[in-house]
């Protein structure tokens, strides 16, 4: 009876949730800790929390489809992972090599238009592992409608530095010029997969700490984190809800900052003297209270001022 009362009340507090829900991330990562204390906590091996962190994965790609997410990246297994014991370790590529194909497979993943890829450093996962990531991005490859990106043999800071050497090593022949190097040239040299930058890092399992987790993308993006205590088989869609929540609540933050600094730009030089701070108040003035938004900076024409959009840009 309790049972049912609790999951009642779970079920009308997720409505509430969602119904509050307005603003949604582009690109959620998803740290997936806790499946091995899950096991342990049910006296189970290593590999049974595995398999029950996969249901859970399963059911977040629903969850993003019906709020409307376009990316998703895992983190399934990190460079770090290398030095568990070997049979979890061959356990946990024997799981990650059947899901990959199960995925590619699914009717609902077909349905959903959900394009599979991996990141990393591929090349030192075995052979089984790396067929299946070939197989699912054949099977996937022609979707866009959800980019689903698999971390596996991924580390943060492995990625910049490849990004580096390769970006060095084009300086040396003559390729690059330093000069040259700009934020899209290190993009080109980052991993492929990610298509956009994140918005949201989400990590179950109780640990408040982000693991070097995609950290171009994700901090050059200043990405609301959320932590969550449940381990990642217990991870419901409340807790996903929250998250989204709690990325509402910072692009809120943030949006109202924005509209602060340039409503204050403008006050001090004057609606006319900078067309960038008018333009970038009148984006997102709606985020303030209704007693900052001050119409008489919107209201006159703009001229052009060179001078006055370096200065906005230096304030922002």
């Amino acid at each position: 009876m309790m049972e049912r009362a609790r999951e009642w009340a779970e079920s009308v507090y997720e409505r509430v949730l969602e119904n509050s829900i307005s603003r949604t991330p582009s690109h959620v990562a998803v740290i997936q800790d806790g499946n091995r204390r899950y096991a342990s906590q049910q006296g189970a091996d290593p590999t049974d929390g595995h398999r029950e962190g996969a249901a859970t994965t399963e059911a977040l790609l629903q969850w993003c489809d019906q709020l409307g997410i376009d990316e998703v990246t895992l983190y399934a297994f990190s460079t770090e992972n290398f030095k568990r014991p070997p049979e979890e370790r061959e356990a946990l590529f024997d799981l990650i090599a059947s899901k990959l194909r199960e995925f590619a497979d699914a009717e609902q993943v077909h349905e959903q238009e959900v394009r599979i890829r991996a990141i990393g450093e591929t090349h030192r996962l075995p052979a089984r592992v790396q067929d299946a990531i070939v197989y699912a991005d054949e099977q996937t490859g022609q979707y866009d409608r959800l980019f689903l990106n698999v971390a596996l043999a991924y580390g943060g800071r492995a990625e910049l530095l490849t990004a580096t050497r390769d970006i060095a090593r084009d300086v040396a022949t003559g390729r690059l010029e330093p000069a040259d190097i700009d934020v899209e040239t290190v993009e080109q040299s980052l991993y492929d997969g990610p298509t956009r930058d994140v918005d949201l890092i989400v990590r179950s399992g109780g640990d408040e700490r982000t693991s070097n987790f995609l950290p171009w993308q994700a901090n050059g993006n200043e990405a609301a984190v959320y932590f969550s205590t449940p381990y990642w088989p217990e991870f419901r869609k409340v807790d996903f809800l929250r998250s989204i929540r709690t990325y509402e609540h910072r692009e809120q933050r943030w949006r109202q900052s924005r509209a602060r600094r340039a409503r204050e730009l403008l006050q001090a030089l004057g609606p006319d003297a900078c067309p960038d701070a008018r333009h970038t108040f009148e984006r997102f003035r709606s985020a303030l209270p209704s007693n900052e938004r001050d119409e008489s900076l919107v209201q006159s024409e703009t001229p052009d001022n060179s001078s006055a959009d370096e200065e906005l840009g230096a304030a922002d």
